[in-house]
């Protein structure tokens, strides 16, 4: 088990440079820390959501949204961290110079991914037509992440999939919800 785990961590910190070694530029070095910071706290995604919940047409896509924020952030911030604990790539390898401020929480899974991801996911079901926008806003807030050295790739494929699994959940509650509403008010 300990050489898996070995080999996979060595695949992550392969995988980093060579993101390292193809992308590094000054453009990059400016635009990341940008990217990544529309990710900070959910941000960008609750701006949106709230936008969203203001018209009646996305309400629902608003609500969602801010539903499966909540369900990522409880899942993926407050117990899955807290339960692995990993450290992030900057506390185990020398040498990395950060452009942003050293989060402090721990490493997987990524907390932006997985909120841009439970958002996008939800906007991308219930706005149709718009779906690859979010998701593309999605991937670049997850790729900062790791050009910014503060995740490993396997954090950015936790968050991805536990913020896609928020969305579905979101989307459940939300849909168990309004559908016992319904009843209630046909009977």
């Amino acid at each position: 088990m300990q050489d898996i785990v070995r080999f996979f961590n060595e695949l992550d910190i392969d995988i980093l440079r060579g993101i390292q070694e193809i992308f590094q530029s000054d453009f990059m070095d400016r635009a990341m820390p940008f990217i990544t910071s529309l990710g900070d706290s959910g941000m960008i995604w609750i701006a949106i959501s709230l936008i969203l919940i203001i018209t009646k047409r996305y309400r629902k896509a608003g609500i969602v949204a801010l539903m499966a924020l909540l369900v990522t952030t409880f899942l993926g911030e407050v117990v899955i961290k807290n339960i692995i604990q990993r450290a992030r790539p900057f506390v185990n390898n020398e040498g990395i110079k950060l452009l942003i401020p050293e989060p402090s929480s721990f490493s997987f899974p990524s907390g932006h991914t997985g909120s841009s991801f439970a958002a996008a996911s939800a906007l991308a079901a219930n706005i149709k037509g718009y779906g690859k926008y979010f998701l593309i806003l999605a991937a670049l807030i997850a790729f900062s992440r790791l050009y910014l050295m503060v995740h490993y790739p396997s954090d950015i494929v936790g968050g991805i999939l536990l913020g896609v699994l928020s969305a579905k959940i979101a989307q459940l509650i939300y849909n168990r919800i309004t559908d016992s509403k319904n009843e209630k008010t046909t009977l």
